[in-house]
């Protein structure tokens, strides 16, 4: 997960007149508003990408470069969106695992490219194919997944085959982004093609024009449910001065949807317009306390345990984390969107409460008493010493830690706070250079990767090396299990089965701390349109673009 970093600068208190902006447009702007034909004539969004001096790339599959009309352009077989991670069918309507080896998914009939040409399985395994032949365009890793082949086997039909069971990678495969075949076939190298003249897609918008200021992609009106978008036209606005005058814009009405950090939201834009101007945060990943688990005292899980209740989450959330997360589930999974997939007989959701009288009574059960000074000692009688890493540039998580240092110190430790450089700091987690620091992981609907990346002991390393995702050192075969037997389920039930057992070790091995949920910004303007995913009717989070242009409407008397 890509965090934000609440910098001096973007938590400024923003006025016109301090940034001499009083003449920003509002909600007025150029061209026609309204609807036009039943429609919203056009919506205002934030950055569209492609760095500082964007130039036209639509090729999905070149990351660090392309720009966010692919999103509206390419499609793939399945979204899994962001927030219940319900799998909704797009390009693929149904799928059925033969085997757990074999993957078939039915690809969906009547759909035509926006030059008119009909969309087929073939265009599916075309597209497969093309990241194994190129795997520079295969950032997100589909072909590591264990997938052996993909290949059409009907003209509604294609079959992934995987050398070991794939269930695992199911969200992998399934949101791989689709691309024309009788286009893409006659590309030279399509590790360099920017796809920048009438880029040809299945999806709901084309572009329409694009400049270095701004990029605006046009209703689709082939669509295959061309019904269901009420929108004619999509603006994007190059962000500019370090981020203060697009939060004034945003304030000012300019935009009808963002993704940016704002400092005060509820003075700065709700109060400003309390009708129409709008937020919802959907908890992303999970911010944790990592351990060195190869130290001692966190090497006794009796330890770990009594931690649970010392820290004051709600404390987090309100003063360093401004209000805007939740406080974080223990079991690892990020609730409420994932609730359905919390074990039985978990109280209160698996968040701990803060309770330094419990944790302190559990501290001194456990072995590590106080002397008469109120110093905690290690069982050997000596006063427990260690260090918490943050990044100092990160003022949210600097803030995060005084607050959690400061519960540790109310309990006896003797703890020192360290502010590296944000490079330095991952490198030291990376290879176990660490007492206590922050680690953030999960967040995704893949529950294999959610849980795999900070507890496979496949994934870490000797102290000194750098691990690839499990920073903290656990090694558990009880844990290993379990991941193997989530890897390899393929039916519901049997991967809730894993995913309890695995949230439950969170719970009663304690391999890290969760404390809060990263947010995913989003904020809303409903003068024009309505229907956006909100905290009352969270059918998505904000960023499945997709999902949400299908539910927007025109705002009533537009």
């Amino acid at each position: 997960m890509k965090r934000p970093r609440f910098t001096a600068a973007l938590v400024a208190t923003i006025t016109a007149a301090s940034l001499g902006l009083a003449g920003c447009k509002g909600t007025e702007d150029t061209g026609a508003s309204g609807t036009s034909g039943g429609r919203v004539s056009y919506l205002n969004f934030g950055d569209f990408g492609g760095g500082a001096a964007p130039k036209p790339n639509y090729n999905p599959y070149l990351d660090a470069t392309k720009l966010a009309a692919t999103t509206y352009l390419f499609e793939p077989l399945m979204v899994t969106e962001g927030y219940s991670c319900e799998q909704i069918p797009w390009l693929g309507t149904d799928y059925t695992w033969t085997d757990p080896k074999t993957l078939v998914f039915k690809t969906r009939q009547g759909v035509k490219w926006n030059d008119g040409e009909p969309f087929t399985a073939a265009d599916v395994a075309f597209s497969f194919n093309l990241l194994k032949k190129y795997p520079v365009l295969d950032p997100q890793g589909v072909w590591q997944t264990g997938l052996s082949s993909v290949a059409a086997t009907g003209d509604d039909e294609v079959t992934l085959k995987f050398s070991t069971p794939g269930a695992s990678a199911f969200s992998t495969v399934s949101a791989v982004q689709i691309v024309p075949e009788h286009v893409w076939s006659k590309v030279k190298d399509p590790t360099t093609f920017t796809n920048a003249e009438d880029p040809v897609g299945t999806g709901p918008m084309t572009v329409k024009s694009m400049n270095p200021q701004s990029l605006v992609i046009d209703r689709n009106p082939d669509y295959w449910q061309a019904d269901q978008v009420k929108v004619q036209e999509i603006r994007f606005h190059k962000a500019d001065a370090g981020g203060q005058v697009e939060q004034l814009k945003l304030s000012r009405g300019f935009y009808d949807q963002n993704a940016m950090f704002v400092q005060d939201i509820q003075k700065t834009y709700v109060d400003r317009d309390p009708k129409h101007h709008h937020y919802w945060y959907a908890p992303g990943g999970v911010i944790a306390i990592y351990m060195n688990l190869t130290e001692k005292p966190f090497d006794d899980v009796e330890f770990r345990k009594a931690l649970l209740t010392a820290f004051d989450h709600d404390k987090v959330v309100e003063k360093a984390q401004l209000g805007y997360v939740e406080s974080a589930s223990q079991t690892g999974l990020v609730i409420p969107g994932q609730e359905a997939w919390l074990p039985d007989g978990i109280e209160n959701e698996g968040k701990e409460p803060y309770d330094e009288a419990a944790a302190d009574a559990a501290l001194t059960a456990a072995g590590y008493k106080k002397d008469a000074q109120g110093n905690r000692l290690d069982k050997s009688g000596k006063p427990i010493k260690f260090t918490f890493k943050v990044p100092g540039d990160y003022l949210d998580w600097v803030a995060a830690s005084d607050i959690l240092i400061a519960n540790l110190k109310d309990l006896g430790f003797d703890v020192e706070q360290e502010t590296p450089t944000p490079a330095a700091h991952d490198e030291d987690r990376k290879n176990g250079n660490y007492d206590m620091m922050f680690g953030v992981y999960g967040g995704s609907c893949n529950m294999y990767r959610n849980y795999a990346d900070p507890m496979a002991s496949t994934r870490t390393a000797p102290i000194g090396k750098p691990a690839l995702s499990n920073e903290t050192r656990w090694q558990d075969p009880e844990t290993d299990k379990l991941l193997g037997d989530l890897k390899v389920a393929s039916d519901e039930a049997s991967q809730k089965e894993a995913v309890a057992g695995l949230a439950n070790i969170m719970m009663n091995k304690v391999p890290s701390i969760p404390i809060w949920y990263g947010a995913k910004w989003f904020q809303y303007d409903t003068t024009r349109a309505v229907g956006w995913p909100n905290e009352k009717d969270p059918y998505s989070a904000g960023g499945d673009s997709l999902v949400v242009l299908t539910h927007l409407r025109p705002a009533q008397g537009n």
